[in-house]
């Protein structure tokens, strides 16, 4: 057998013979691989994140809405042209998809609405509810002394 000299490790791979097939000469170029570490800006308040976020999930939402409206319209013309039961269905899933998103706008109207004021949704109402225990007669003796009073 031939003596071969074998090459580093890091320079033999799976393609390894691959520049000669090919007739192109390549170099091994190391990565930088920093990791930065991103924070977020001091300049912008909790409460404008928030409103900058919220106004850009709104108006996603609103454009999924709008594209949902044009499919399911689109898919009920194509439903009826061809009278086929899958298209049906799927008009019926996209239907109900659209209703989903357009209560997820809700939901988040809801959330933005308990973040902003957090005391204001947790307000319980106590109703008392008196109950009368006697004959309609008793009931009667009593409205009639209420009323005299």
């Amino acid at each position: 057998m031939e003596n071969q000299e074998t090459q580093p490790q890091e320079q033999t791979s799976k393609f390894a013979g691959i520049e000669d097939a090919l007739d192109v000469k390549t170099e091994i170029m190391q990565a930088n691989t920093s990791i930065k570490k991103v924070e977020p800006s001091a300049d912008i308040s909790d409460k404008q994140q928030l409103k900058k976020d919220y106004e850009y999930t709104r108006g996603n939402l609103y454009t999924l809405i709008d594209k949902g409206q044009e499919a399911v319209d689109g898919i009920l013309e194509l439903a009826q042209e061809s009278d086929q039961p899958r298209a049906y269905e799927v008009a019926g899933q996209l239907i109900k998809h659209v209703g989903d998103v357009a209560d997820k706008l809700v939901d988040l109207q809801k959330k933005v609405n308990e973040i902003e004021n957090p005391g204001k949704g947790k307000q319980t109402e106590v109703t008392n509810n008196t109950m009368f225990v006697g004959s309609t007669a008793d009931l009667a003796k009593f409205l009639k002394q209420e009323k005299d009073k």
